[in-house]
């Protein structure tokens, strides 16, 4: 298929540039697969469309401050760096990895590198006050990506705790004030947040409020967690004439014992598996999506690292209902919602949330396909 086929015109006053006034308040558009009819509706209606015989999946990792904005040592000149993931681990440690680097004193990480002039092996930059935390570029790993060592003076979890920044997504354009990075440092996380590693949040998840979850608990429905560490590939566009030739970034998740069970034990009784998030779909795909023989059970606990892209016309495995955030044109996230409810239905319904002026992207409003 063609990028260009998946193309809608967005006004940029859409764009939601912070969160709504109050969590759980956003508006949230239904399509139903099997007819394409669509509803407006608002999130806390979510729980009128999963039963007790259903499962209800997210993504319980956790962003961290993982913006440095300093300058280099050898000079005035102004830097920032994106930390990414912790390095030197293994794909079955990359989950706990990064938890476990933040505690360090002197921990490396691959890192993305932004400056206004070129970066070389053995370059320092300084960041903090008083230049608490020390960050020294080792390896050029290309794509503007570095492995660097970070030294501080106390463990890094409490250094980027203290001048660290949110990392909100590039369309958030904002003055950087520290009410707004207050603010952030809320909403830009979901209640359930467990497990320390994404530089993106899991946005379909920030809509959940402990009332949502306490309606959910009533009616008795089934929660469980995948953990998905979010990378800044998630915003990287699809520069490929053909999507087929696009190439998603690794990411580290982890499937626990207790998500497997549930999510074999809900195929078996014939209910429906709620994703909350690209993420959780991601993770849950990529494991059934593993060879299995006769009689195994679709979904295996594990850690591990994924690339998976999903697109028309991929047949899912595990999920059968998706909430989600609207996405950019011609993105890989669109994408795989197009895969799920239909490309066609995908566009008429995107073209209907513009005239409706639903607000767009991380912060904005969601849409359940059932």
């Amino acid at each position: 298929m063609k990028t260009r086929q998946f193309w809608y015109p967005l006004p940029e006053r859409l764009i939601a540039q912070h969160p709504s006034e109050k969590r759980g308040e956003d508006r949230m558009m239904v399509l139903h697969r099997d007819t394409g009819m669509l509803e407006h509706r608002m999130v806390g209606d979510f729980v009128e469309y999963i039963t007790p015989n259903d499962l209800l999946v997210v993504n319980d990792t956790k962003v961290f401050p993982a913006r440095l904005v300093g300058v280099w040592k050898d000079s005035p000149g102004a830097v920032e760096v994106l930390m990414v993931s912790a390095a030197a681990v293994d794909a079955e440690q990359a989950v706990s990895a990064a938890e476990t680097s933040l505690a360090g004193e002197e921990t490396v990480w691959n890192c993305m590198i932004g400056s206004g002039r070129p970066s070389r092996e053995g370059q320092v930059a300084v960041f903090g006050p008083e230049g608490e935390l020390e960050v020294e570029l080792q390896v050029k790993l290309g794509g503007g990506m570095w492995r660097a060592a970070f030294r501080g003076r106390r463990p890094l979890a409490s250094l980027l705790d203290e001048f660290g920044r949110t990392p909100v997504p590039p369309y958030v354009r904002r003055e950087g004030t520290r009410e707004e990075e207050a603010a952030d440092r809320e909403r830009y996380q979901t209640i359930y947040a467990k497990h320390v590693g994404s530089v993106a949040a899991p946005t379909a998840g920030l809509h959940f409020t402990p009332e949502i979850f306490a309606a959910l608990d009533a009616k008795g429905v089934q929660r469980v967690a995948v953990t998905l560490h979010v990378g800044p590939g998630t915003f990287r566009p699809v520069k490929a004439e053909n999507i087929e030739e696009h190439v998603m970034d690794f990411e580290a998740f982890s499937v626990p014992p207790e998500t497997a069970d549930a999510v074999n034990a809900c195929k078996a009784r014939g209910g429906r598996v709620f994703c909350v998030g690209s993420t959780s779909v991601r993770t849950l795909e990529a494991v059934a999506s593993r060879e299995r023989g006769e009689g195994e059970p679709l979904v295996v606990p594990g850690s591990g690292a994924s690339d998976i892209f999903i697109y028309p016309p991929y047949k899912f495995k595990v999920c059968d209902c998706m909430l989600t955030n609207f996405h950019l044109p011609q993105s890989t996230l669109l994408m795989m919602t197009s895969a799920l409810a239909g490309r066609e239905r995908m566009l008429i319904a995107y073209a209907l949330a513009v005239k409706a002026q639903y607000r767009f992207f991380s912060y904005g409003d969601c849409m359940l396909i059932v």
